[in-house]
């Protein structure tokens, strides 16, 4: 930022007053959207957990399904391993033989019975997942739609105020061409840390108009002669007198 050594005390103040006011109409054209980007911003995200809780509920009844279809078929084996050794008690030689076929076929029982076991306690959580997709994909919907119409109304508020603030964004670069590049840091500094946005801040009834501490009448009396810069003693901001906020135009 490059600014001629010509330029005097007084219209580098105009020059920072002139970009405080800028600012603070462009701050109050960005009030108007308010807390509508942070809403759709939020909006966005709740539908993207939303539709990633649908993708990983779905994913889990693909898995119990398979472990349905699984389990039906351990059923299957099972059912037909029992068969086999129904058939071979037939057959046996000895004791020995018949108790270890029942054995095997109390087995096969028994796996059957943990099978359907486990298809009914898949099919209850499949049953369960269902419910809360239908509840979720409720849940979608209305945030989409909540969406759709905060960005609607967004998109609106953005037309109306955006040919203004790129206007005044043109006039802002001119006014910081003229400003001291220390002074300029100085004020973004300051008005990044304050919450009214206000750098520069004239003197209302004796007193800053920033932080509203008192000013002494000897510093308001060099104040007012836009000899050097002065700064609120409380708060930091470059103070101006009333008369050349009055000076300064578009």
């Amino acid at each position: 930022m490059a600014v001629a050594t010509d330029i005097s005390v007084e219209q580098k103040l105009k020059a920072l007053y002139k970009l405080q006011v800028i600012d603070s109409k462009i701050d109050k054209l960005k009030s108007v959207r308010g807390e509508l980007p942070m809403e759709v911003s939020d909006l966005e995200d709740e539908i993207a957990g939303l539709e990633t809780r649908l993708t990983n509920i779905t994913a889990e009844i693909k898995q119990q399904e398979e472990g349905i279809s699984a389990n039906k078929s351990k059923i299957v084996d099972s059912k037909a391993l029992s068969k086999k050794f129904e058939k071979q008690l037939d057959n046996v030689k000895n004791n020995r033989e018949f108790e270890a076929l029942n054995k095997e076929i109390e087995i096969q029982g028994l796996e059957v019975q943990a099978a359907e076991k486990r298809i009914k306690n898949f099919q209850f959580e499949i049953e369960q997942k269902k419910l809360s997709l239908e509840t979720l994909a409720v849940e979608l919907e209305g945030r989409k739609l909540d969406l759709k119409n905060k960005k609607a109304e967004l998109d609106t508020i953005v037309e109306e105020t955006e040919k203004e603030e790129k206007d005044l964004m043109k006039i802002r670069s001119k006014a910081v061409v003229v400003t001291e590049e220390r002074l300029y840091t100085s004020y973004e500094r300051i008005r990044k840390s304050v919450k009214n946005g206000i750098g520069v801040a004239m003197i209302i009834r004796d007193s800053c108009g920033g932080c509203f501490a008192k000013i002494p009448p000897q510093k308001q009396s060099d104040i007012k002669q836009r000899k050097k810069i002065l700064v609120c003693e409380h708060c930091g901001r470059v103070l101006v007198d009333n008369q050349l906020a009055e000076e300064v135009s578009f």
